[in-house]
């Protein structure tokens, strides 16, 4: 029998969880007694379950459960621990983690004790910038020192974090005193206090044993709106069980409570009240959980609570006078926010444009319903998955007015015919204030949140270096925290082409949206392309029929902090020969010897705007640590990876993924250092066998799983037409590749034939 049950209540947190099973499995003993996980899905939309399921198929010890239908954490936790075996129970969030070492320090402690029925540990908190900060229990804990008690005894212990993750319960007090966490927000309240309340035996443990991650958004916690209000019906349920709670835990350790002694119970009933006056009073200061509409209901049930409860001799806390009181009190914090604010931004409110203030009276315009606003590329470009979006709002939606917002430098960017607005220009404020849809994947400058203006960010590519607040601790870091921040809370939905990404833009660019397993948009075209399309696309850029076309397509050059060297591309082309062409992908390169262009040895891809079309034409991708590796996979064609400058790389960028780590999953294909390692993987055959398309169909199971050719309608119906559901995946054996361009030209060769039967000598023609 195991000697700890953890278990973990899990509903939409992808980008967190596997960090949090991984604390809890490492913590396990060499004989596997210790523990054992039961990790409970909560009807989650996004890939929680499917994490929680891997887990499972991996190591004995997790135990998957998969509720029916949404019911929260409360009941979550409640049916986990209805599968428990071990002696105790723990409880931890999906997105939080154990300490290492916290489960074998905690059965230390708990033998040390005699095994009683609740221990206490202290934890610590991270924001988004990961940044720890203590729990404020730490000296709670320290006064309690190494006695075994009841809660009479030691009422300051019902002061700490009223949380279900900063304790472990035995089992047989969880089963014999009926406990259970309620139904709905604020779950934890009755667990927390009734745990204790009923205890004969309560121990500590000073110890960080828990992070507990405080989140922006995504939970009951930081939605505002009148659910709050249970955080009152809460504390109301417990004080008026208090006298029941009382008897049924009965004596001391040792000597017989003296029950209803109202001199014996001042002390705890002093700091439960204390302890909920604080609480509520924090819940109504707080913004992102009282609306301004629901401030004066939450205040005037609070205030009936905290006065109908309130023990003998203790005051009243002045702002609980009356609603007037409190709101004097209230608009006096207020005013000195705005005032300070107000001095911070005075500087650059000299510095405002005159379309920003235009922008600014725009936003108060009706929405126009059928318009939408799309941006790719910095807004220097028509192409990407905006660009796909486009098309197939074209198509499906054609009520839809989609308009290009480019910078002036740019414009020669869009197609002829195509709608356009100069970012900047007194249009480009009225479009962006009035849009109902804004698709981008980077941002609209000078944008606000607007009610009803649905942002859809469909990034350019999956991540391979650190992005978001996952930079700001390496040495060529991205935008600071604040605008990381600032700008996902833009967001209404994100789109993601496989579960990968979406752990890491949940993560890394915390905010309310929601995210799309939609596949990307652009990646459609992989699945939708013709023979007779990849042909074109070859012979458009100008690819010399017969030949092995290499898209050489490493990663932006010119980012700050880039270490990683280009391929010296003559050198390349003179080493792999005749037989071979390389599309360059790279900016910013070095002339090239006129000899070498004029006879077409090398084509210069760079300014191409739509990467999808030089991945059909090539036979191979070279590239180094571009995203593009994880698209070109869709194609299950050959793909050779230049290593040189992978250690500066992951130093400077950070990585996500070890492409040289030569496993399934993680190396797409062939590994090169220089020229001639790729001329050699190329001549000696091995950039297309058995074991580089093993490690290839891998990486493409892992990275390409959304993608099968519907992205685009999928989004434009999901998002632009308000559909309720994805259109679901199709099934991998109903899924279609393009061909690859020695295929195309087979299909060519045959229907030449077949025109040469029908149309030769002795032929019937009728």
């Amino acid at each position: 029998m195991p000697r700890f049950s953890v278990i973990v209540p899990a509903r939409g947190v992808q980008g967190y969880l596997r960090a949090c099973l991984d604390s809890v499995l490492e913590q396990d003993r060499q004989d596997g007694d210790l523990l054992e996980l039961i990790a409970v899905d909560d009807c989650s939309a996004d890939a929680t379950g499917a994490i929680i399921d891997e887990y499972a198929r991996r190591d004995p010890r997790p135990a998957a459960l998969h509720l029916r239908r949404p019911s929260g954490a409360g009941p979550s936790r409640n049916a986990g621990a209805a599968l428990a075996r071990g002696d105790y129970l723990l409880f931890l969030d999906g997105d939080d983690t154990l300490a290492p070492g916290a489960l074998a320090a905690v059965d230390a402690r708990l033998r040390a004790c005699g095994d009683p029925d609740v221990l206490l540990w202290d934890h610590e908190r991270t924001d988004v910038w990961e940044r720890r900060r203590p729990s404020g229990d730490g000296d709670l804990l320290r006064a309690a020192g190494d006695a075994v008690f009841d809660v009479a005894r030691q009422p300051a212990v019902l002061g700490v974090e009223p949380a279900a993750w900063n304790r472990a319960v035995r089992r047989d007090h969880w089963t014999g005193r009926g406990l259970a966490f309620a139904d709905g927000p604020y779950e934890d309240i009755p667990y927390a206090y009734e745990s204790l309340l009923t205890a004969r035996r309560v121990a500590v443990l000073d110890r960080v044993c828990v992070t507990w991650r405080e989140r922006r958004r995504g939970s009951a916690a930081t939605t505002p709106g009148p659910h709050h209000l249970v955080a009152v019906e809460r504390y109301e349920e417990l004080f008026d069980r208090l006298d029941g709670l009382l008897t049924e835990a009965g004596g001391g350790e040792g000597e017989e409570r003296a029950a209803g002694e109202e001199d014996g119970r001042l002390p705890l009933l002093t700091v439960l009240h204390a302890r909920m006056t604080e609480r509520l009073l924090a819940v109504l200061d707080d913004p992102d959980r009282i609306l301004p509409a629901d401030r004066a209901a939450f205040f005037r049930a609070a205030s009936r609570c905290i006065r109908r409860h309130r023990p003998a001799g203790v005051p009243l806390p002045a702002g609980l006078r009356s609603y007037r009181a409190y709101r004097s009190l209230h608009g006096a914090r207020d005013l000195r926010r705005e005032l300070a604010k107000e001095l911070r931004d005075r500087g650059g409110a000299a510095a405002r444009t005159a379309g920003r203030r235009y922008y600014g009276l725009r936003r108060h315009a009706s929405l126009d319903p059928d318009l939408v606003l799309y941006g790719a590329d910095g807004n220097r470009a028509v192409s990407g998955n905006p660009y796909a979006v486009h098309r197939k709002a074209q198509e499906i939606a054609p009520q839809l007015r989609g308009v290009w917002a480019v910078h002036e430098d740019a414009r020669d960017a869009v197609p002829a015919g195509a709608d356009h607005v100069t970012v900047g220009s007194r249009r480009y404020w009225e479009l962006l204030a009035r849009a109902t849809y804004l698709v981008t994947d980077g941002d609209f400058p000078g944008a606000a949140r607007r009610p009803g203006q649905l942002c859809l960010q469909t990034h350019r590519g999956t991540p391979l270096a650190a992005t978001g607040l996952d930079t700001h601790r390496l040495a060529a870091a991205g935008p600071g925290p604040g605008r990381v921040l600032e700008h996902a809370d833009r967001w209404d939905f994100c789109l993601t082409a496989n579960q990968y990404a979406g752990e890491i833009w949940e993560r890394a660019h915390p905010s309310g949206y929601e995210t799309l397993a939609s596949g990307f948009p652009r990646n459609d075209r992989f699945a939708t392309a013709s023979a007779a399309d990849v042909r074109a696309v070859r012979a458009a850029l100008g690819v010399r029929p017969g030949a092995t076309a290499v898209l050489y397509a490493p990663a932006r050059h010119d980012l700050p902090g880039d270490a990683a060297p280009l391929l010296d591309v003559v050198r390349l082309a003179a080493a792999l020969g005749p037989r071979f062409q390389l599309l360059v992908r790279a900016r910013p390169h070095d002339p090239w010897p006129p000899a070498l262009v004029e006879a077409g040895t090398v084509l210069d891809v760079s300014g191409h705007p739509h990467v999808e079309d030089l991945c059909l034409a090539a036979d191979a991708l070279l590239s180094d640590f571009s995203p593009v590796l994880f698209d070109y996979a869709n194609l299950d064609r050959p793909i050779v990876v230049h290593t040189a400058g992978w250690d500066a790389f992951r130093l400077t960028r950070g990585a996500y993924v070890d492409l040289l780590s030569g496993e399934p999953g993680d190396t797409p294909g062939v590994l090169a250092r220089d020229e001639a390692a790729v001329a050699g993987a190329f001549h000696s055959g091995r950039w297309d066998g058995p074991p580089a398309a093993s490690l290839r169909a891998a990486f493409r199971e892992r990275f390409c799983r959304y993608d099968d050719g519907l992205a685009a309608e999928r989004v434009v119906r999901r998002v632009l037409l308000g559909e309720d559901d994805l259109l679901p995946q199709l099934p991998p054996g109903e899924r279609r590749t393009a061909p690859s361009p020695r295929a195309a030209e087979r299909v060519l060769a045959q229907e030449c034939g077949a025109t040469r039967t029908l149309t030769g000598p002795g032929a019937v023609v009728g």
